[in-house]
């Protein structure tokens, strides 16, 4: 681990089932101690979702990269005891299960706090610790469904299917309760007091997309309170992006050799682009307004652009946005995003034959630090031996006597 990574000298006890571990992966990328503590049996993420690489899952070997393993077995005393150890010197416990599932083991948010008033307890799970829901067995695409993220797709005998879609919840809730318990352990720092805190991957979908829901709750009242923009002549247009659908000026077009976004909502981006393919007479014809102008519905405006753009490659176009200052930008799958220098820039691969796979790095970048490259994650209790030896400072006596009481499984 690199000294100067931004979270170095945290860290923090998981103990998680399949996704929602994720929300250390973030922070150990940026140099926490992440000990991800297992039953004897290991958690199965190892053997979940596709594909399987070598024999394990890529969703164990990106989420849990990093972190590493010590196995002991909750239903023993002794291992109680031994998890209360790793509490009174870490920053941070994470539950990332069905809540209470620590506290049944004898590990509530109480007992820790008897030994490390410091300790941030942060839960994660799928619908959270309330509400009827609480207790409702899931997994990720049930929070995009319930949050209307994602919809199902009825084919022509009649079958329902889930279409492709990203998904938001299983991502964005281990990012919020990442920082959430990043707050909570500098409110710790600073007052000696830790703090007990809980997201649900489902809240989080709802969260992400507040934009389309919140238009709908806009909407409930009165046309003369809440209207459309300016460029629609107030008109309400459909909640959030399914407003752009009939849009010209801001929408797809098909390139040379694949697609293009444009985005010329602003007059001075429309003028620029105008001017810059030589065919000033689009913008006199159609100036439109200053901003959020989509032309919505101009079939005629429309037909003329999409002749227009296919003269050009995608990426000609793309240069085209940055010499005339338009905005036009490329449009990809996640298959082909990889290959775009933007994306080969930004998005360095972490290398396969470190981490079992190649893996996207964190997104953020530090200017003056250094952050770490993640280890490969771990087998079930390859670390054991270690954490309790630098961890805990246990002697051979003590790991004996934990292994003959069956502590560690």
């Amino acid at each position: 681990m690199s000294q100067s990574a931004p979270l170095a000298g945290v860290r923090i006890i998981e103990s998680s089932m399949l996704g929602p571990g994720a929300i250390t992966t973030h922070l150990a990328d940026l140099g926490a101690d992440i000990i991800k503590v297992e039953a004897p049996s290991g958690d199965y993420i190892r053997e979940m979702t596709w594909p399987i690489v070598e024999g394990v899952s890529l969703m164990h070997l990106h989420i849990s990269r990093g972190k590493r393993s010590l196995v002991l077995d909750l239903r023993n005393p002794d291992a109680v005891e031994v998890y209360l150890d790793l509490v009174r010197n870490a920053d941070a416990v994470i539950e990332a299960m069905r809540p209470g599932g620590l506290a049944r083991r004898g590990l509530s948010y109480e007992r820790m706090r008897e030994v490390n008033p410091r300790i941030v307890f942060c839960t994660i799970s799928g619908y959270g610790m309330t509400g009827p829901y609480q207790n409702l067995p899931s997994h990720g695409i049930a929070y995009d469904a319930w949050a209307g993220v994602v919809q199902p797709e009825v084919d022509e005998e009649g079958f329902a299917s889930m279409p492709e879609h990203a998904s938001i919840g299983i991502h964005a809730g281990p990012l919020f309760g990442a920082l959430g318990v990043l707050a909570g352990i500098i409110k710790a720092r600073e007052t000696g007091q830790g703090c007990q805190l809980e997201i649900a991957q489902s809240d989080a979908a709802a969260a992400m997309d507040w934009l389309r829901s919140e238009t709908w709750k806009s909407y409930e009242r009165p046309e003369d309170e809440v209207t459309g923009n300016k460029s629609d002549n107030y008109e309400r247009r459909e909640p959030g992006t399914a407003g752009m659908k009939g849009g010209v000026r801001y929408q797809f077009y098909e390139s040379s050799d694949g697609h293009v976004l444009f985005m010329a909502s602003e007059q001075e981006f429309w003028k620029n682009f105008c001017h810059g393919v030589g065919r000033d007479d689009l913008f006199e014809r159609w100036p439109g307004s200053k901003y959020a102008d989509h032309a919505r519905g101009n079939r005629e405006m429309q037909r003329e652009l999409r002749d227009i753009f296919k003269t050009k490659t995608t990426a000609e176009w793309v240069q085209f946005g940055t010499d005339h200052n338009t905005a036009i930008g490329p449009a990809y799958t996640p298959k082909t995003v990889q290959d775009d220098p933007q994306f080969q820039d930004r998005l360095p691969w972490l290398p396969g034959d470190r981490l079992g796979c190649d893996q996207l790095p964190t997104p953020l970048k530090y200017l003056d630090a250094d952050l770490p490259v993640p280890e490969k994650a771990p087998t079930v209790g390859q670390h054991s031996e270690a954490v309790l030896r630098d961890v805990l400072n246990y002697d051979d006596t003590r790991i004996k006597e934990l292994r003959e009481a069956g502590a560690l499984g």
